[in-house]
């Protein structure tokens, strides 16, 4: 073998590794992470984002008093984190979106229709933890029994 073969395989071996380096560097940063302390959204089983506390600085509070206690529960609504990372177009009023809190075991099941009324003041609160509750004037979401404390995951089918 010639001196200008080994050179030119050794520069074609050094190409290849280059490549599979960038390409896989490429899939990395296409591929959205969670971050610690963050919420992730699934839509359709893929992650499309990670709600960060950043994110919620974005975003106008809403808020209202409850039924049960009489407190101001005051946060962000959850029409407008999931319009963070998700086009309206693909929301359906009966696109089901499930909020679930792992530490407690506790899932609630909207519809889209439900929480894009503004009436029904569906909305992340934050505890006195300083984690995201889901509170609601839904029927089915007025009490502190019904509420979901501490909110890990967002799933939207």
């Amino acid at each position: 073998m010639t001196q200008r073969k080994r050179i030119l395989i050794a520069v074609v071996i050094l190409l290849v590794v280059a490549g599979v380096v960038l390409g896989v560097d490429l899939l990395r940063r296409k591929t959205a992470t969670v971050e610690p302390g963050s919420v992730p959204i699934y839509h359709r089983g893929r992650l499309a984002g990670a709600l960060k506390p950043d994110d919620l600085e974005r975003l106008e509070q809403g808020s209202f008093v409850d039924a049960e206690e009489g407190k101001t529960q005051q946060g962000w609504m959850l029409r407008d984190v999931v319009l963070l990372y998700l086009d309206a177009d693909v929301l359906q009023p009966s696109t089901p979106i499930v909020l679930g809190s792992s530490s407690r075991q506790k899932t609630a099941t909207l519809t889209w229709a439900e929480v894009d009324e503004q009436a029904n003041m569906t909305m992340l609160d934050l505890s006195n933890r300083s984690t995201l509750k889901l509170v609601s004037r839904l029927e089915r979401l007025d009490t502190r029994d019904e509420w979901v404390q501490d909110v890990d995951k967002i799933e939207i089918d």
